[in-house]
């Protein structure tokens, strides 16, 4: 927005009042145009986007494979700079200091125990002795991020639609694209996404799809972070993330 008044501001200066006007209005266009599309490789329309591997509430084992958005528990015995509370991020990566950026995502918290402590024996510690834990797991919440007022991850205590879910994150902001909305989901072993255009849900042209515990929704925007931009821009993810296609 502030590039935008900016061009507001020049054009008002350095041109005549008339000229000016219709530069104003062509300048304001042309962003809502760019704001306001769909796009990206993830797939729209996807007949097949089904439900995920498991939507039950269940103890987690020591099977359990870490998911993005989760919340680990990391302790180095005797380090405590290392030592505290690690999310992943939706590119299933933790980053940790002296090690960098890790990738936790389908591994079991014993797995990834056995990587770090590998990792910072090679160069800082000897015989390193490491504890990976999950404090807090997705998998029992839906999360939702990128251009809304309140990103976070928010309980399924019933049905739940992706508009709902929108709304349960305070709505979208002012720099969102709506119709080009994001929603990952783990089915068949494997995450899988799909797009969606919220105009068109709301407007009734296309139905709201149903979300479950662990999906992650993200809302494309100006205003977004980086990981999210690479993720709808579809770039290393393909990896973790599998697009489904038609």
């Amino acid at each position: 927005m502030g590039m935008i008044q900016a061009l507001f501001s020049k054009a008002r200066a350095c041109l005549p009042r008339r000229l000016a006007v219709a530069s104003i209005a062509a300048v304001a266009a042309l962003a809502a145009g760019c704001a306001d599309k769909r796009g990206g490789p993830i797939p729209y329309g996807v007949a097949n986007f089904g439900t995920p591997d498991s939507t039950a509430v269940a103890a987690l084992g020591a099977d359990y494979k870490i998911a993005p958005m989760d919340t680990l528990s990391v302790t180095v015995f005797r380090v405590p700079d290392l030592t505290g509370e690690y999310a992943v991020d939706l590119l299933g990566q933790i980053s940790i200091p002296l090690v960098g950026d890790v990738l936790a995502a389908d591994r079991t918290p014993e797995e990834l125990d056995r990587v770090l402590t590998a990792k910072l024996g090679e160069k800082y510690f000897v015989n390193p002795d490491v504890s990976v834990g999950i404090k807090a797991s997705a998998g029992r919440l839906v999360t939702v991020d990128g251009a809304v007022n309140k990103a976070g991850t928010y309980p399924v205590v019933g049905p739940l639609t992706l508009m709902q879910a929108v709304a349960l994150a305070g709505g979208a902001d002012e720099e969102a694209n709506l119709r080009r909305v994001a929603v990952f989901r783990k089915i068949g072993g494997q995450r899988q996404a799909a797009a969606f255009d919220l105009v068109s849900i709301r407007r009734g042209e296309t139905p709201d799809p149903a979300l479950y515990a662990g999906d992650i929704v993200v809302v494309d925007g100006s205003s977004i972070k980086a990981t999210q931009k690479r993720i709808l821009q579809g770039l290393p993810i393909l990896s973790i993330f599998r697009p489904l296609m038609l």
